[in-house]
C-alpha cells in the first residue's frame, strides 16, 4: 500500500521499497543498522519547535519486523521523533521540520500523500490510554470503519480477534456495548492496541506505552509486543532501560540533540561505541 495517492486510479501504480544505505561517515553501530531490510528512514532530519531545535541531522535506519527502542533523558527529543513518523506534529504550534522520512522509498511529507493512510500503515499508542467516547466494540473497528476495510457484518468478527490477540476478550466478551471508561486503566491501554491492530498496520509507535501501568499489566503488554514481530516494526519510547532491554532488538540513544548511537540492544547497553551512552545506560546520568 503506497502512502501517496494514485493518479491513476485505484489498481495502478506501485512503489518499490528502498533500502537507505546511511553515510560512509556514520559510526559502525549505524551502519550495522542500516545493513538490514528498512521499515523507515529518517535522513538530514532537524526538528524543532519555534525558535528551538530538538534535534539535528538524525540520519538512520529503523530495521523492518524488529523493534527499536529510542532512549534518552527527558527533553532529548525521543517522543518529537517518534510523532514525526506519522506526522502527528503537523498542527502542534510552531512545529518545524528539515530534511526527510522515507517510508518505501517516499517522502513521508510529499505532496501527493494521503494522511489517513500513512497513519494506517503507521499507527500510534500513546503513554496515556485515549478510548473513544464510543462503545468498547466501537473503539476497536474505528479505523475499519474509517478505512472502509471491511463489510459491516464483519465487524464483529474482527473485534473479537483483535481482543483475543491483546487478551481482553475474556474480560469483556459480555460486554462490548459498555463505555471503555468503565475499564481499569491496563485494560484501556490493551484496547486501544487492539483498536491500533485492527487497521493491519505495517509500523506500530509506542510512546512509553506502559508508564502508567501496574508491573503485572506491564509484563503482559511487554510480552504481547515481543509477539507483534516480525509481522509488525515496533518503534518504542521508553525511559524505562530494563524494559528496552528486555523487548528491543536495537537501540537509538538520543541526547543533547543529536542521535548519539545507533545499536543492536546489546551492543549499546554492553559495548556503548561512545562514552555518553555509557554513561547513560550505566546510570550515571539522565
Amino acid at each position: 500500500m503506497s502512502i501517496e495517492a494514485d493518479p491513476a486510479g485505484p489498481g495502478g501504480g506501485s512503489t518499490v521499497p528502498v533500502t537507505v544505505t546511511g553515510t560512509s561517515d556514520a559510526p559502525a553501530s549505524t551502519q550495522a543498522a542500516a545493513s538490514a531490510d528498512t521499515a523507515i528512514a529518517p535522513q538530514d532530519l532537524t526538528l524543532g519547535f519555534g525558535q528551538r531545535t530538538v534535534l539535528s541531522d538524525i540520519t538512520t535506519n529503523v530495521q523492518k519486523g524488529a523493534i527499536t527502542a529510542l532512549i534518552g533523558p527527558t527533553g532529548s527529543g525521543k517522543s518529537t521523533l517518534l510523532r514525526t513518523f506519522n506526522r502527528m506534529n503537523d498542527k502542534v504550534t510552531g512545529y518545524r521540520h528539515a530534511g526527510d522520512v522515507l517510508l518505501d522509498g517516499h517522502s513521508i511529507w510529499g505532496p501527493r500523500v494521503e494522511l489517513m493512510t500513512l497513519r494506517r500503515r503507521v499507527g500510534m499508542l500513546f503513554q496515556r490510554p485515549n478510548p473513544f467516547p464510543m462503545s468498547i466494540m466501537d473503539n476497536v473497528v474505528a479505523g475499519v470503519r474509517a478505512h472502509k476495510m471491511a463489510p459491516r457484518q464483519e465487524l464483529r468478527a474482527i473485534c473479537e480477534n483483535r481482543l483475543h490477540e491483546v487478551g481482553l476478550w475474556d474480560a469483556v466478551s459480555n460486554r462490548l456495548k459498555d463505555s471503555p471508561f468503565r475499564l481499569s486503566g491496563g485494560q484501556q491501554q490493551l484496547l486501544c492496541l487492539a483498536r491500533a491492530l485492527a487497521v493491519d498496520p505495517e509500523i506500530l509507535l509506542l510512546d512509553e506505552p506502559t508508564s502508567s501501568l501496574d508491573p503485572m499489566t506491564t509484563e503482559s503488554i511487554e510480552a504481547l509486543i515481543k509477539t507483534l514481530t516480525p509481522k509488525i516494526t515496533v518503534v518504542i519510547v521508553t525511559h524505562n532501560l530494563a524494559q528496552a532491554r528486555r523487548i528491543a532488538d536495537s537501540t537509538i540513544f538520543l541526547y543533547e540533540g543529536k542521535m548519539v548511537e545507533h545499536g543492536s540492544t546489546e551492543q549499546v547497553f554492553e559495548h556503548p561505541a561512545n562514552e555518553a551512552t555509557a554513561h547513560y545506560v550505566g546510570g550515571r546520568f539522565g
